[in-house]
């Protein structure tokens, strides 16, 4: 599969958590969200303190946990464990239905960051992994498996591996870089519409059942 035209960048949070994110005009890095307290978490203690150790190879001094990350597909398999709801290190059992999609469009992103001189990299598989491979610069989004990253039956080891690449920009996202808004349900969007109110940058929600499991 050849690199999509307009490839898209998903971040996927708890609708509890997007007021705040809204207010502070920004998605932030687990290494600034970990001096801050509150919020839903849903990802598991143990990798999110491993991904602050791990170096972001192509940026010198740089960890993984300084980075905000986004999946390259919706649907990821990080939200299938949240679904099942049934891995040993996930604390969160709330399920998938209150978990939003933010939506980016690559390109976009690269020139924002780019002009601000922030830092951005993506991973060839899972970021938290210790063998990861990482790039910067569009010229090696080949490299990416989009095979794997469309694939839905990831059973196959190698298949799972490669669809969990990550994208990933330096300590911060702004809010205005998210276009969409996935949601799993009618009752989610309204949650949603209700955490932008009055905001300035009021993505577009859509019903998405097709992102989730």
């Amino acid at each position: 599969m050849p690199v999509p035209a307009r490839p898209k960048i998903y971040h996927i949070v708890h609708a509890d958590n997007l007021a705040s994110i809204v207010a502070d005009g920004r998605l932030w890095s687990d290494s600034v969200m970990v001096q801050r307290q509150g919020g839903t978490v849903i990802g598991m203690g143990s990798i999110k303190q491993r991904r602050l150790g791990l170096p972001v190879t192509c940026h010198n001094g740089l960890t993984v946990g300084e980075f905000v990350p986004f999946y390259f597909c919706s649907r990821s398999i990080m939200l299938f464990v949240i679904h099942c709801a049934n891995h040993p290190e996930l604390a969160y059992r709330g399920g998938q239905q209150p978990i939003v999609h933010l939506e980016a469009d690559l390109h976009k992103v690269v020139e924002w960051a780019e002009a601000n001189d922030r830092r951005w990299a993506y991973s060839l598989s899972n970021a938290g992994a210790y063998y990861t491979q990482f790039r910067t610069g569009v010229d090696h989004l080949g490299e990416i498996n989009w095979d794997a990253v469309a694939a839905t039956d990831f059973r196959p080891a190698d298949v799972k591996e490669a669809k969990q690449a990550e994208f990933l920009v330096e300590q911060s996202f702004p809010w205005q870089l998210i276009e969409r808004i996935g949601v799993h349900s009618q009752g989610i969007a309204m949650r949603v519409a209700q955490a932008m109110h009055g905001a300035a940058h009021r993505p577009t929600i859509e019903i998405k059942r097709d992102w989730y499991y």
